[in-house]
């Protein structure tokens, strides 16, 4: 600090201001009162400003000079100095007494050790010379890059150390030469070379070097990796199969051309979105990448896109070295085509065996049970005895009654139908026997055959045989013992050849029980007692009933609609109280109001559906807690069955999917049969 500066008072004209400035050789000085009090500070900014307006140079500075100047305590910081703007001096006060100033000059050799620290803690390396080519700074880090002592090096010419370096051709050059390559001791650096000015001289000039002869290694490792990537990118691309990438949890990342060409999918749909959301959005029936991420071993399985398309995927867990799974690659193949062919052969080999037993078209066969109806129908028809079918309502009685005459001695002649059911009791006297001309009002001049008449050397079909009046069953045994029958109103016997083919879906002993059917007409009729077994009991056979149904009803629409695998699933697990026919009013439905051509959701609610569907038997006498556990044990069943994905069962039942997880391995639920 300077104790005694040189100071002006506020009286003072600018002309003595620039003569004790030439005088003192200063460019500020503070301004003070007699006491001592620092007032303000007048610098040659000032001066310069009155001059170029043409001031007077008798004005007195106290109109010019910056009334609060900066200031610095004996107590500040030294570092205060910078808040002295353009100041070659700043004030020292003791409250607003002057006891000196600091000029900036004064203070650079205290910056020097400071700069000094911080170059010789850099990690780069620093070389600098001054303008006689001498080295005057070389940092530890230089030391060990360019192996040489400091105390060997500073104030040693530059040449003689580094003959083949450029930095002394900064001096003579006065340009920056930016990340210059060169090679020293076999290794490689880059060099950042800048002069040093001063007031617009060059002075010296700095070096700032980098080793980066590992960074060649890693550039060069790089370059033949992405090499490699291009060429495994070319091999991916030049595949005729699909690939599929998705990372470990199930975000898509990747898919090859050929994988957009066989599934028709637009990838900005895709990329960047995780499987179980594209599964959700109906974008896929399931997915092979979320399944492998699970199970983490290679999976096979077919896929339904809302395309349209039907693809063969199989997802390969890929692992890091730590084991963890890292992608899930699938390849993709289209399957389509192969399907619709398999369809086709598997629909004419169907139709072939059907011609070969004569059975209708409708009828399907892929069940043991209907296998063994089928061999008995088929065994019936060598003999003439009369059957009686039984089955609830909707398993195709009809359609059994159809098939036993087809494949009948009697097939050459017809099969008359009747629903005993269908026609009032006065009516169906008639309509089985006939009656003669004025039997009754409004008879026919000439008579009328019945059913049995027009049946003759063929097969009359009773339906509901259970709803026959008790007033009509005499008559219908008298028929079917004698072999003969009398019209309505006539006295004489007409001889018949007819095969009785029955059928009811009530319980025929316990009316016979109950009086209501005769004894002996039920031994006549159950000569040969045919069960066709309801769908519940036959539930292999839904899927095909199903493509059946839809074949059906894209040969009646021209359209080529499909229906979604967990669908047939759910199709599957359900009870079909109305059997066959409620199961083809059901899709029918479906297909009718269901947009798009994947038949995703069907309708299964009624208003006993859920009772039915998984019922609770539990026993009379049991103990609370078992009877949660049995109740609990049921929802997650029927969840899981319903909705097929434990995520999903989660949400429908409001627990975590771990509890769901947690729950189905305490009651020994397997979950793998329901993913």
């Amino acid at each position: 600090m300077t104790i005694n500066p040189s100071v002006l008072n506020p009286e003072a004209t600018l002309q003595d201001a620039a003569r004790i400035f030439i005088e003192k050789e200063v460019t500020s000085a503070p301004v003070v009162d007699k006491d001592y009090n620092l007032l303000g500070m007048f610098d040659k900014t000032q001066l310069f400003h009155a001059a170029a307006y043409g001031d007077d140079l008798k004005n007195q500075i106290k109109d010019y000079m910056i009334k609060t100047p900066p200031t610095v305590t004996p107590q500040d910081d030294i570092k205060i100095m910078q808040k002295a703007g353009g100041f070659s001096q700043i004030p020292v006060v003791d409250g607003q007494k002057l006891i000196g100033t600091i000029f900036r000059k004064h203070l650079v050799g205290l910056y020097y050790d400071e700069l000094m620290t911080v170059i010789d803690s850099t990690y780069n390396a620093i070389i600098s010379i001054d303008s006689d080519e001498n080295v005057n700074i070389f940092n530890p880090a230089a030391e060990k890059l360019l192996g040489k002592k400091r105390s060997e090096v500073v104030g040693a010419p530059f040449s003689s150390l580094f003959p083949s370096g450029r930095l002394q051709k900064i001096i003579q050059s006065g340009k920056v030469e930016p990340t210059q390559k060169f090679v020293f001791n076999d290794r490689h650096f880059i060099s950042n070379r800048t002069p040093i000015l001063v007031d617009g001289k060059v002075v010296g000039a700095v070096a700032i070097l980098q080793d980066v002869s590992d960074f060649d290694a890693i550039i060069e490792e790089l370059q033949t990796t992405l090499e490699i990537k291009e060429e495994l990118d070319a091999i991916i691309e030049s595949s005729f199969d699909g690939i599929f990438v998705t990372d470990d949890t199930g975000k898509v990342i990747h898919a090859n051309e050929a994988y957009k060409r066989i599934t028709g999918i637009n990838m900005e749909d895709v990329l960047g979105k995780k499987m179980d959301e594209l599964v959700e959005a109906g974008v896929y029936d399931k997915s092979v990448s979320m399944l492998v991420r699970d199970r983490l071993e290679p999976i096979t399985l077919t896929q339904e896109i809302s395309t349209g398309k039907t693809v063969l995927v199989t997802g390969n867990p890929i692992f890091d070295k730590q084991g963890n799974l890292f992608r899930v690659v699938t390849n993709v193949r289209d399957i389509t085509e192969l399907n619709t062919l398999k369809k086709e052969v598997q629909h004419l080999h169907f139709q072939e065996k059907l011609k070969k037993a004569q059975l209708c078209e409708n009828y399907i066969v892929r069940s043991s049970k209907s296998r063994e109806l089928l061999d008995l129908i088929i065994r019936l028809g060598q003999v003439d005895s009369t059957v009686l079918i039984y089955g609830e309502s909707g398993v195709g009685k009809e359609m059994v009654a159809n098939i036993l005459h087809n494949n009948s001695i009697r097939k050459d002649k017809p099969i008359v139908h009747i629903n005993c059911g269908a026609i009032p009791a006065a009516l169906l006297e008639s309509e089985l026997f006939g009656y003669e001309a004025g039997a009754f009002t409004g008879a026919q001049k000439h008579g009328k055959a019945g059913l049995f008449q027009i049946a003759d050397k063929g097969a009359l079909f009773l339906d509901e045989i259970g709803e026959l009046p008790f007033s009509l069953q005499v008559k219908l045994l008298r028929a079917i013992q004698e072999s003969e029958i009398t019209r309505v109103g006539g006295v004489k016997p007409i001889k018949i050849d007819v095969r009785i083919i029955a059928a009811t879906n009530r319980n025929l002993q316990d009316m016979v029980a109950n009086g209501t059917f005769r004894k002996d007409l039920f031994y006549r009729l159950n000569v040969v007692p045919v069960n066709v077994p309801p769908l519940r009991e036959r539930r292999e056979e839904i899927p095909a009933l199903v493509y059946h149904v839809i074949k059906k009803l894209n040969d009646r629409y021209g359209l080529n609609k499909t229906v979604y695998e967990k669908v047939v699933d759910q199709l599957i697990n359900y009870d079909w109280p109305g059997n066959i026919r409620e199961l083809e009013n059901i899709i029918e439905r479906a297909y009718v109001t269901v947009p798009g051509n994947i038949i995703k959701d069907v309708n299964l609610e009624s208003s006993d559906t859920q009772q039915k569907e998984f019922p609770l038997k539990l026993p009379d006498e049991l103990k609370l807690k078992k009877a949660v556990e049995e109740f609990e044990k049921m929802l997650i069943l029927n969840s899981l069955k319903r909705y097929g994905s434990t995520r999903k069962a989660a949400v429908v039942l409001g627990v975590s999917q771990p509890t769901v997880c947690r729950k189905a391995a305490r009651y020994g639920i397997r979950l793998a049969d329901y993913e």
